[in-house]
């Protein structure tokens, strides 16, 4: 959960602080050049004051005709909306794009432009990553009036990365459960658990750990998935079976600390994402012991990932919806490109 702000600063809009009976805006990193080199901008010693220094501000790069100013404001207004992880990897992507289109007149570009852009570049797959960026700044343009249409959105296909197609089987699963723990909690047995309740949720390893016992009602497990919380905003309630039941019951008995507001936590009882930067690092550790012990002391040959487990769940769903209402995506066209990895049974001609 996000850090509670200091009552002077409520009701404040992002990154805005009162300080000394002034507001101030704190500065994203790498964006001090566009506020007078500061970290903290001094906006003012009024509200209508501060308000009106940031529009002018803000105006002035809205304005802006460059591909440059138009990446400034996304990484003024738009990045930090986004997951902290997103928010560092759009930072790294930031540097390449600036250095190509910094300069470039934001009306001038062409598909052929992008075209060039990924061709040039060694790193490939970095290189789409970066594009799609561009195109979401593109987006962004035509919502905030800068141009009247997207220069390259449906005009420009790129060879993508092939999905994976790495199926977890039954047996595995059975393997990895059976893995003896050496303690009465803690990693092992919390680990394995995971697997369970993931088997039957689909739930994204963020929603999954970010999970606390206040989510866990009656009814079922309340889950508000964070990747499209500021978009379509839906919510999941995964009824109970048996099975999930038992799961979650074998998470609690796991857990370290037996009073944490977290189904999944550490020693400390703490949530193992940290809100600072959205990594899971001692989940990782933890996830990278347990796959040595798997693939040293079971029949399991083939390495697999926390993500190969979400398209199991989808894989073996009955049907390509319920997958897709599984795993929480707005088209089924991905859940079935990328997630459905069971082998499909067809019958012979008779």
């Amino acid at each position: 959960m996000p850090r509670a702000r200091n009552a002077e600063n409520r009701g404040l809009p992002a990154r805005w602080r009162l300080v000394h009976g002034a507001y101030y805006y704190q500065v994203p990193p790498g964006l001090e050049s566009l506020w007078d080199g500061k970290k903290q901008y001094r906006l003012g010693k009024t509200l209508p004051e501060a308000y009106k220094a940031w529009a002018e501000r803000i105006g002035e790069i809205a304005h802006a005709p460059t591909i440059g100013a138009l990446l400034d404001r996304y990484m003024l207004e738009v990045v930090p909306t986004k997951e902290p992880s997103t928010q560092a990897h759009n930072r790294v992507a930031m540097k390449p794009l600036r250095a190509v289109f910094a300069a470039f007149p934001i009306r001038d570009l062409k598909p052929r432009h992008v075209y060039r852009y990924v061709d040039q570049r060694t790193a490939k797959t970095a290189a789409r990553r970066e594009i799609e960026i561009l195109s979401h700044a593109f987006t962004k343009a035509v919502e905030w009036g800068i141009i009247d249409r997207h220069p390259f959105k449906g005009e420009v296909r790129l060879a993508g990365e092939k999905p994976r197609t790495r199926y977890v089987e039954d047996a595995e699963i059975i393997e990895c459960l059976s893995l003896e723990s050496k303690r009465r909690a803690g990693s092992v047995l919390a680990v394995q658990a995971y697997i369970r309740v993931k088997l039957l949720t689909g739930l994204r390893r963020g929603d999954l750990l970010r999970l606390t016992m206040s989510d866990i009602k009656d009814d079922g497990i309340h889950v508000q998935p964070r990747k499209t919380a500021l978009t379509t905003g839906k919510r999941l309630i995964i009824e109970w079976s048996d099975e999930l039941r038992a799961a979650v019951a074998s998470a609690k008995a796991a857990r370290p600390v037996k009073i944490s507001p977290f189904l999944f936590c550490n020693r400390r009882g703490e949530c193992y994402v940290s809100d600072e930067n959205g990594r899971a690092g001692g989940w990782e550790s933890m996830w990278s012991g347990f796959m040595k012990r798997v693939m040293t002391e079971t029949s399991v040959t083939d390495r697999f990932t926390e993500h190969d487990l979400r398209a199991k769940c989808a894989s073996d769903a009955q049907t390509l919806e319920h997958a897709r209402t599984l795993l929480a995506h707005a088209d089924g066209r991905i859940t079935e490109r990328v997630y459905r990895r069971r082998p499909e049974r067809v019958a012979p001609l008779r």
